[in-house]
C-alpha cells in the first residue's frame, strides 16, 4: 500500500516574515530532498481540502475559531502572539492544514493508502483549545485524532510527538480523554516551559535535557513510551513529526540524526502493525535547519513507505 503525501499550494503562501524560521522554504526543502532521493514519484500525492468548521469545533472553542478568522489581515501581518502572526494567506493555509489531517485519516481508514504524511504549514501542536502560539493556529493532529474518534468510531488512538518542543496544545485538548494517549518527548526546560509535571494516565511526558543524543533518546523512548503504547493498544497512531531535535538545528539543543528518526518511525510502525492494522497519520511540526529537515523528513517518509 502506498504512502500518501498530502499538501496544498497555500502552504507556500503563509509567511510570518523573511526572518521567521517557520518559512515556506521548509516545504521546498522536503520536496527537493524527496526528488533528489527519487522517492517523490513513489508517493500518492493528494491536495488537502479545507477543513469544515464542525471538524475544528471538536477541538477548538467556537469563540477562538471566530477570533482567528476575524484576525486575518487584508495586507501585512497581524500578530496573535509574539512569534505567531497571520498574513493574508494564513487563514486559508491553516484551514487546508487541518483539512489535510482529516483527509489523511479518511484515506487511511478506508484502506486507500497504507499511511500518510501531511506536509502542512502552519504546524499545530502548540495550539490549545483557545489560543494560538508557537507558530500554530489550529491543532492539526488534534483535528485528525478527533476525526478518527468521532467519524470513524475508533475507541483508542495514540499520538507520538517527537518534536523537540512539548506538545502542550495537544495535551490541553486531550488530557481528559482516556481514548487518546499522548506520548511526548521534548527538551526541558525549554519552550513552552511546561509538561515536566503534568503527566496522567493518558499523558506520557518524557522531558529530556539539552544535549540528549541518539543513544540516550532511544533508551528513554524504549523505557518510558513503548510500554504505554503497547498497553494502550491504539487502533490508529498519529505522529507529531518535528525534526527540530536534529543536531544541526540551532533552534534547540538535541543531538539527533537521520538514523534516529528512522528508528522512531520504525518503533511507531511496529506498534501500528501489532495493534492498528498498520494505520499511521504523520503530520509535520517543527524542523528549521533546511538541510537537516529535508534529510530527516525524507528518511521518515521513506521508512513509512517501506522504500
Amino acid at each position: 500500500m502506498h504512502t500518501a503525501y498530502i499538501s496544498h499550494p497555500s502552504f507556500l503562501l503563509h509567511s510570518m516574515g523573511d526572518w521567521h524560521p517557520e518559512s515556506p522554504e521548509r516545504l521546498r526543502a522536503i520536496e527537493d530532498r524527496l526528488h533528489a532521493a527519487r522517492l517523490f514519484d513513489y508517493l500518492t500525492h493528494l491536495e488537502a481540502p479545507s477543513v469544515q468548521r464542525s471538524q475544528l469545533l471538536r477541538v477548538h472553542d467556537a469563540a477562538y475559531i471566530d477570533f482567528v478568522e476575524a484576525s486575518s489581515p487584508s495586507e501585512g501581518l497581524r500578530a496573535l502572539d509574539p512569534d505567531t502572526s497571520m498574513n493574508p494567506h494564513t487563514l486559508e493555509a491553516a484551514r487546508h492544514a487541518a483539512g489535510g489531517a482529516v483527509m489523511a485519516v479518511d484515506r487511511v481508514m478506508r484502506g486507500e493508502v497504507g499511511n500518510a504524511f501531511v506536509a502542512c504549514r502552519p504546524p499545530g501542536h502548540h495550539a490549545t483549545r483557545n489560543r494560538a502560539m508557537g507558530f500554530c493556529f489550529f491543532n492539526n493532529v488534534a483535528v485528525a485524532v478527533a476525526h478518527a474518534l468521532e467519524a470513524h468510531g475508533l475507541a483508542r488512538v495514540a499520538i507520538v510527538d517527537f518534536d523537540v518542543h512539548h506538545g502542550n496544545g495537544s495535551e490541553d485538548i486531550f488530557k481528559d480523554d482516556p481514548r487518546v494517549m499522548l506520548c511526548s518527548t521534548f527538551q526541558h526546560p525549554f519552550y513552552p516551559f511546561c509538561g515536566a509535571d503534568t503527566a496522567r494516565d493518558n499523558i506520557v511526558n518524557v522531558p529530556l535535557p539539552a544535549g540528549t543524543a541518539g543513544d540516550a533518546y532511544r533508551e528513554a523512548f524504549s523505557a518510558k513510551i513503548m510500554p504505554h503504547l503497547e498497553a494502550h493498544r491504539p487502533q490508529m497512531l498519529f505522529c507529531s513529526a518535528g525534526f527540530d531535535g536534529h543536531r544541526e538545528d540551532e533552534m534547540a539543543q538535541f543531538g539527533l540524526v537521520e538514523a534516529d528518526y528512522v528508528w522512531i518511525t520504525e518503533q511507531v510502525m511496529g506498534v501500528a502493525a501489532r495493534h492498528a492494522e498498520g494505520r499511521i497519520v504523520s503530520l509535520l511540526e517543527g524542523g528549521y535547519d533546511l538541510s537537516a529537515l529535508g534529510r530527516s523528513a525524507t528518511m521518515h517518509i521513506k521508512t513509512l513507505a517501506a522504500l
